[in-house]
C-alpha cells in the first residue's frame, strides 16, 4: 500500500514482515504545464535532471546524476537522462536505483534532488512527484508529489538514511535554486 507522503514525513524502510528492503527505485516524473498564448495552449519541453548524491558524515562523497550514472561503488544508479518528462504518462522520467544492502557501512545519507537543467522554474510544470518502490517486487512504498508551480529552478525531493540497522526516507519537498547539484549544495547541508 502506498503511502501519499506530505512535507517532513518519515517513514521507515522495514517490510511488513520485519525484514529490510534491499532495493529501491527512487523514480521521478513530471510534464510541461500548458501555457495560453496567442493561438491557444501549448507546451513547452522541460529537461528536469534527478541527481542522488550520497554522503557520509554530512560530507558529500559521491553523486549520481546524467553525466555519472553509477555510483564508484556500484550501489547507486541512474537509469539515464530524460530530456522532455510526461512520456511515462504518470510513470518515472528518469529514476535511480539503490541497491540499500551494497550501500557502504560509511554512507549514512543519500539526497536526492531534482533540478531544471535548462533554467525553467517549477511554474512551467506540472504533476511532478517522486516516489520510492520496492525494487524487488514493483510495489509503490511511498509518493510524495512536489507541489506547485514556485519561481524556483530545484527541488530537494527526500532523502533515505540510516536509522538503526534499517533505513528511513524523510520527504524533504524544500525549493532551492540551481541547474546542477552542485547549485544545490548549500540548500542541502542544512537538511542533513
Amino acid at each position: 500500500m502506498t503511502v501519499n507522503m506530505t512535507k517532513g514525513q518519515a517513514i521507515s524502510l522495514q517490510k511488513n514482515d520485519g525484514g529490510s528492503l534491499t532495493a529501491v527505485r527512487m523514480g521521478l516524473g513530471w510534464q510541461a504545464a500548458p501555457r495560453r498564448g496567442l493561438f491557444g495552449s501549448r507546451t513547452r519541453e522541460i529537461d528536469l535532471d534527478a541527481s542522488a548524491v550520497l554522503f557520509a558524515d554530512k560530507q558529500p562523497v559521491d553523486v549520481v546524476f546524467f553525466r555519472h550514472l553509477v555510483s564508484d561503488d556500484g550501489s547507486v544508479r541512474h537509469t539515464g537522462d530524460n530530456l522532455v518528462g510526461g512520456v511515462g504518462q504518470g510513470g518515472d522520467d528518469e529514476a535511480i536505483l539503490v541497491d540499500l544492502s551494497r550501500v557502504p557501512v560509511h554512507i549514512d545519507q543519500i539526497v536526492f534532488t531534482v533540478n531544471s537543467f535548462t533554467g525553467q522554474t517549477f511554474q512551467e510544470v506540472q504533476n511532478a512527484f517522486c516516489r520510492l518502490v520496492d525494487e524487488t517486487n514493483g510495489e509503490e512504498l511511498a509518493r510524495y508529489t512536489l507541489a506547485g508551480g514556485g519561481s524556483y529552478t530545484a527541488q530537494l525531493m527526500a532523502k533515505v538514511h540510516r536509522s538503526g540497522t534499517g533505513w528511513t526516507m524523510t520527504a524533504l519537498g524544500n525549493p532551492a535554486n540551481g541547474r546542477t547539484f552542485q547549485d544545490l549544495m548549500p540548500a542541502i547541508l542544512p537538511v542533513l
